[in-house]
């Protein structure tokens, strides 16, 4: 709630408060997008994890398949895709990149360019609700998970800093 505060209230950077809050600048939009909707009162989620696994199952095979139509039709007109790579370089991606991506055909686009990665997808309980993680010779690479409001993933969030990941247990 401080980056919602701070950035649409007295209009500090984002770059600015990611230094206060020891977060990086796409993690912190995140953060300050997430206390915006829950101001707005608008759904977080359906909260229906067989419904948010069908969706995610979905996304997958149509990422793996590189069907453009497939993923529009997931996606709410609107959806918002957050990545943050953190300031480390990706060993599989080259020079690690935060990104903000807004809108249906805009986030396609990026999926397809990521769909490289598919094979290395799965599954996985992500803030306890069905996302994704990348598991790359037993390394985990990234995790992602999606808001679903009205069957249509509104929310993409991506976690791909190696430094944090590395933080994080792999299931076993």
């Amino acid at each position: 709630r401080l980056a919602f505060v701070l950035h649409d209230m007295f209009g500090v950077s984002f770059d600015e408060i990611a230094t206060i809050v020891d977060k990086s600048p796409a993690a912190t939009r995140q953060l300050a997008s997430r206390a915006r909707r829950r101001v707005q009162g608008k759904p977080m989620s359906d909260g229906d994890p067989g419904r948010q696994r069908e969706i995610v199952n979905a996304f997958l095979a149509a990422s793996r398949g590189g069907d453009f139509e497939a993923l529009l039709a997931l996606l709410d007109p609107d959806v918002v895709l957050r990545a943050d790579a953190g300031d480390a370089t990706a060993e599989f991606a080259g020079p690690a990149v935060s990104k903000l991506v807004i809108g249906a055909r805009a986030v396609v686009e990026q999926a397809l360019m990521f769909s490289r990665m598919a094979p290395h997808n799965e599954v996985a309980l992500i803030n306890g609700m069905p996302g994704t993680m990348t598991v790359i010779n037993g390394r985990l690479m990234g995790v992602m998970d999606v808001v679903v409001v009205n069957g249509k993933i509104t929310e993409i969030n991506i976690l791909a800093d190696l430094d944090r990941l590395e933080q994080l247990p792999l299931p076993a």
